[in-house]
Order: C-alpha cells, then sequence, then structure tokens
C-alpha cells in the first residue's frame, strides 16, 4: 500500500529551504504504543518515512522515500529495511519516459498505464496519500492491477491539549477483500488509521477509541446492507434433495438423502424416495453434490470483514482465542441477530503477562488477584474458555487454571516461557495451541526464549532432526492421549512461514490464487520466514516433520481440533488438505472439523452433524470432498441458523471469482 503526502507546513519549509520538519505517528497495538512512523520532507520535496513497531518480538523496520508528481501520483519509491517476520526488504518504483517499473523480493514488472503503485511492504499509512490523490479523480488504476475508487464516511470533531480539528472518515476500496479505511483532517492530510494495529497523528492518541467508534458504525451499517441484500430465509421452509449426504457421526456418506429445513431447525433426514415437501417450500436439487454440516475454524481472532468470508468458504461456527471483549461481544450480537453475515462465535479470552513481548490484549496480569478478576470478567460475559499466552508467569499457571475449570471453563494456550509442554500439561491445561509447542518439549534448554519469535525459529532449525520414534515423544503422546488434552496444530500458520519463498506462489494460495482479488494475490509471493543460507531444504523438513507428527498424534488418538490462525475461510480449506496430506483419511478430517469440534466447544447438541432436531448449518458443496477433500473449495451454498446464502454472492461482494 501506500502513504500521506507530506503537510502544507513541511512543503512550505521545502519550497523556503528551511531546515525538515517532521511529522510523527504513533503505532498503537491493541491500544498500547508500540512503536512510531515519521514523515519529513527534504529540500527538494520528497518525503523520507521511517516505520517500525514491536509485536512480540516480531514487526517491521522500514525506512523509504516518496516522490510524488503534481496529481500527487508517486513517481518513485524507494524501501529498505526489514518486514514483519525481519525478511530484508527492497523495494523500489520509478516512473521514467511514461513507463511505470517497479521491483521487490517477489515480484518484478513494468506498465505504460498511469496509475498508483500499490507497494508490498509500505506502511499502512500509504492509503492515506491513495484516498487524497481520489479525492480528484472517482477512481484511479492501481498498479500492478485493479482499481480504486473512494467512499467519504462522517466527519468527526476532535480535541486533545487544547486544539481541536475535524477529521473525515474515507473507505479506499478496490485493494483488499473489504474496504480500507482512513481518516483525514479539514486539509486532507493523514490523521489516522484505527484498529487493532492503528496509526494515530503523536499527540492524538487519546483520540483512537473515539474514531473506532466511528469507524466500526461506518462498517456496521454497511455490513446490515449486505445482510439485507444477500442473505434469505425461506418463509415457508426448504427442503434439499437428492443430496450426498456427509454423516459426521459415522465419518460416511449416504447417497440420494433429503434434508428438510423449517425457520431454523432441521426437521427430518431421510431417503430422497421418503421425502415429503411441504407447501410452499422452496426446493434445492442437489444431485451430484455433497451436503457437510457447516465446518468450525476452531482459531480465529475475528474481526467484523471476516464475516463475509467464513460463510462463503462455508464455516459457520469459530472459536475466537483473543480478542477485545467489547468489539467482539457486539460483533456477536450482530451475527446472531443476523444484521450482519458471519459465523457463530464462541468465546475464549486470551490473557498475558506484562513485558515487551506481550500479546497484543489488554488483559495482562502478573498476580493471582489479577487474573482471577479477569477469569471472572470472561466468565460473567459467557466465555467458555481461557487461552494462556506466552509472556505468563509459569508459576501463575496453575492457578489459571484453577480458577477457571472452577467457573467450568476450560485452558488453552501458547505454553509459557520457561516452561515446557510437558509442565503445562501437568499444571491441568485441556489444550495446546499451535504444533511448534509440542516440538518445544524436547529443547527444553530453549524454553525461557519461547515467548519471542524463537518460537518459530527454533523449530524450523531443529524440528526436523526430532526422533518422533523415540520413547521420550511415545511417553509425551502417551500422556496427552490419557489426560484427553486437545491440540490445534495450526499447520497452515508453519507451511506459510516454512515453506514459503520470496517470488513464488505460497502452497497455501497457490491453487486459488486466480480466485484472489489482484493486490491481495501479490500478498502469496511475498515468502514466510528468513531462511539462512543453505537451510531451506532443512526447513521445508522441519515444516513435513510437523505433518508426521499430527499422524502420529492422530493414530495415538490424541484429539485435535482444526483451526487456522490465518486468511478467514479460504486458510481452513487449506488446512484440511494439509491433514489429509499428513496422512489422515479426508472423512475423518471432516468429521474434526465438524462434529469433533462442536463436541470440543460444547455445542454438539445443536452443532457438529445434519440431524433432526439440530440448527440448520449446512454446507452444499459441488462434489465430493470424502473422496477428494480440495472440493471443499467448491462451496455453492451455506445456510447458518436456517438462512441462505449464496457463495458466489458473497464472493463478488469481496472482490473473488
Amino acid at each position: 500500500m501506500t502513504s500521506p503526502r507530506p503537510t502544507l507546513l513541511l512543503l512550505l519549509c521545502a519550497l523556503a529551504g528551511l531546515p525538515a520538519q517532521a511529522q510523527s505517528y504513533s503505532v498503537l497495538v491493541a491500544g498500547r504504543i508500540a512503536g512510531k512512523e515519521t514523515h519529513v520532507v527534504e529540500p527538494g520535496g520528497a518525503v523520507r518515512v521511517s516505520y517500525s513497531y514491536n509485536d512480540r518480538g516480531r514487526g517491521p523496520e522500514i525506512t523509504g522515500r516518496y516522490v510524488f508528481d503534481r496529481d500527487g501520483l508517486p513517481s518513485a519509491i524507494e524501501l529498505s529495511g526489514k518486514d514483519y517476520n525481519k525478511a530484508p526488504v527492497d523495494e523500489r518504483f520509478a516512473v521514467q519516459n511514461g513507463i511505470a517499473r517497479w521491483k521487490n523480493g517477489a515480484e518484478a514488472g513494468e506498465s505504460k498505464s498511469r496509475g498508483w503503485y500499490v507497494t508490498a511492504r509500505g506502511s499502512p499509512s500509504e492509503t492515506a496519500w491513495l484516498a487524497r490523490a481520489l479525492l480528484k479523480s472517482r477512481s484511479l488504476p492501481l498498479l500492478p492491477a485493479g482499481e480504486a475508487s473512494l467512499e467519504r464516511g462522517p466527519t468527526l470533531s476532535v480535541a486533545a491539549h487544547g486544539q481541536s480539528l475535524h477529521v473525515t472518515l474515507y473507505a479506499v476500496t478496490g485493494i483488499g477483500f473489504t474496504p480500507a479505511f482512513i481518516w483525514l483532517d479539514e486539509r486532507n492530510e493523514f490523521f489516522a488509521s484505527p484498529g487493532s494495529f492503528s496509526l494515530v497523528r503523536e499527540g492524538w492518541e487519546e483520540m483512537r477509541s473515539q474514531l473506532q467508534e466511528a469507524e466500526t458504525a461506518a462498517g456496521e451499517a454497511r455490513f446490515h446492507d449486505l445482510a439485507l441484500r444477500l442473505a434469505h430465509r425461506p418463509a415457508k421452509g426448504l427442503v434439499i434433495r437428492h443430496v450426498r449426504l456427509f454423516d459426521s457421526e459415522t465419518a460416511s456418506v449416504r447417497e440420494d438423502h433429503a434434508v428438510t429445513v423449517a425457520g431454523n431447525r432441521i426437521t427430518r433426514v431421510t431417503r430422497d424416495s421418503d421425502a415429503a415437501v411441504p407447501a410452499g417450500a422452496e426446493v434445492i436439487d442437489a444431485a451430484g453434490k455433497t451436503l457437510l454440516p457447516g465446518l468450525f475454524d476452531m482459531h480465529v481472532h475475528f474481526e467484523a470483514p471476516d464475516g463475509l468470508l467464513d460463510i462463503a468458504c462455508g464455516v459457520t461456527s469459530v472459536r475466537d482465542l483473543g480478542n477485545d471483549m467489547d468489539t467482539l461481544l457486539r460483533m456477536k450480537r450482530r451475527m446472531d441477530a443476523h444484521d450482519a453475515i458471519g459465523p457463530r462465535i464462541i468465546l475464549a479470552g486470551v490473557m498475558d503477562g506484562r513485558g515487551p513481548l506481550a500479546a497484543p490484549t489488554n488483559v495482562l496480569v502478573d498476580t493471582e488477584d489479577e487474573a482471577r478478576a479477569a477469569i471472572d470478567r470472561y466468565a460473567a460475559a459467557g466465555y467458555i474458555q481461557i487461552k494462556i499466552y506466552s509472556s505468563i508467569r509459569p508459576d501463575l499457571v496453575p492457578y489459571i487454571v484453577r480458577a477457571a475449570h472452577a467457573k467450568g471453563m476450560r485452558v488453552s494456550g501458547h505454553v509459557p516461557a520457561g516452561m515446557i509442554a510437558d509442565q503445562f500439561v501437568d499444571a491441568g491445561v485441556d489444550e495446546i495451541q499451535h504444533m511448534n509447542f509440542v516440538f518445544l518439549n524436547f529443547l527444553p534448554a530453549e524454553a525461557p526464549n519461547t515467548a519471542s519469535r524463537a518460537r518459530l525459529t527454533l523449530i524450523a532449525e531443529h524440528g526436523a532432526a526430532l526422533d518422533q520414534t523415540s520413547s521420550q515423544v511415545a511417553g509425551f503422546i502417551a500422556k496427552l492421549k490419557d489426560r484427553r488434552i486437545v491440540v490445534d496444530p495450526t499447520l497452515g500458520v508453519f507451511e506459510g512461514q516454512y515453506t514459503a519463498r520470496p517470488g513464488a506462489a505460497s502452497p497455501s494460495y497457490a491453487a486459488i490464487l486466480e480466485r484472489l482479488p489482484v493486490q491481495m494475490r501479490r500478498a502469496a509471493f511475498q515468502g514466510g520466514l528468513p531462511v539462512p543460507e543453505g537451510k531451506d531444504r532443512l526447513y521445508r523438513d522441519s515444516f513435513q516433520a510437523m505433518l508426521d507428527m499430527t499422524l502420529r498424534l492422530y493414530r495415538a488418538g490424541v484429539p485435535l481440533v482444526i483451526g487456522t490462525d490465518g486468511v478467514p475461510g479460504l486458510m481452513l480449506h487449506r488446512e484440511l488438505e494439509l491433514w489429509v496430506q499428513a496422512g489422515i483419511p479426508a472423512a475423518d478430517v471432516l468429521r474434526m472439523a465438524t462434529l469433533g469440534a462442536a463436541r470440543v466447544a460444547g455445542v454438539d447438541r445443536d452443532l457438529g452433524s445434519i440431524a433432526e432436531g439440530k440448527l440448520a448449518d449446512m454446507v452444499l458443496v459441488d462434489g465430493d470432498p470424502v473422496r477428494a477433500i480440495s472440493d471443499i473449495r467448491k462451496t455453492e451454498t451455506v445456510i447458518r441458523d436456517g438462512v441462505i446464502h449464496r457463495s458466489s454472492d458473497l464472493c463478488r461482494v469481496l472482490g473473488m471469482k
């Protein structure tokens, strides 16, 4: 993406030959200052930008230089430094003799078209410069491809430290799945881009919440309109006929069946020859297609725009494992009321300890009293689970487990720094998030470092060497099975980190590149963790070791849940493929993604299988994912709580094919 033009004051300084002056912005993560961005105008008018923040040891360190033409379009851009994963950044864009040329770590190209170049590794504030250029034009072509347009939102009066400003919200469309929001002041200069990772003009940080509320309201109005237009509840019932039915109870398929829905419940499941169509009911002829229970994604960090993509991909239930409570409850209420399109949300509350590597949450606990207060608040709000994060003090874990269990809540999480998974299990937890923590169990000397990104790089370096047939591994797996400890591997996260290389399509997205919006497609070529010289094969082998361990856990009878911690909906499809690639039968994978997840979440009485009396959450697929798991991508119709959504309609709104 791109960045704001210099302020009027800075331009005047440049034209007058005065010393350059800077405009700074605070980078806030979960409301806490975690970094800074600074814009400085050089005497000739070019803008220098520096941008960095710390997110649990990760985060970009970017410096750049931007030159603009008279219309505010970039004519030259230079970016260097490190990206979020600390991979090197070297990006160049220039227009010469009417030809725009660009090159970054993943791509190189050129175009004779005049347009706005969207950087691969630039700051989010670049959107403000694009918005300012769009104020002069209804739309602008994007480079490498696509088209951007601008929608105006509300104007607010904000005040801080004796100063007041009027700021206006703009939505830039055409870059990603959903609009990018940006706030400009009266002179159309960048003011803020609020969110979980936000930029706010320095000195105005206290305005973030007010801006976020206004942005949320604007987004909710848009989602409400989409729900009115793209969701449909049959007035007199629904019958799906001649369908291949996936029975998640037995992990088998029943041919030529019929399913009847009245309101939001399944009222009859029978062979099609015995079907009776109620008067006035809508009928879907599903010959040659497969009907499955709605899919679960058991590891998300939900944001409002995610709902459309989840439903488009057949994900009707998600478990949120860390979010702002007030925001999440607000989104959940709207989707439960069908005021916005999205999945059911299962609530799990995150907590972490204070420190430089703390999670992006405002629930930070260092004492038993703080932990108990957080658990009480989560329980009162209807949360069913507590997620422990990496900076929690190890000696606090047993208390958190006891206090949460006393409230009837499950406990899961990262294994905190200073512990290994074996000790985490002994402390009484119910679940482990992420496969890397299973591997880190066998690197006890490294335990103090695992709050940092070392928890990723250590497994890349050592995962392939672990002897999975050893008695030590066998003993740990036996403990997981005996204590019914659930493991949430999130394999797709590690595939992207360990096997994606700059310039090549990530295997996580290779199969769907042509379906993605053009600018989202570029992200598939950016690569994952930086790979040291000569270790390409090692990193790939370490990911294969994760697949092997997942199969080993499955065969041993360890409970597993399927979650992504990634791009909504689309990543779940890839996660299912990876589990099959690991060697688990597709029917069992689908059972874990439906009834198995519902049982872990405690909602199997109403969800997880297609049975009479259960809630009508179902996915109609044009194919048979039991025989070919990738057919799960051919989602045609998604029913959530008896409401029908056409996947093609949602994809169109999202800019997808």
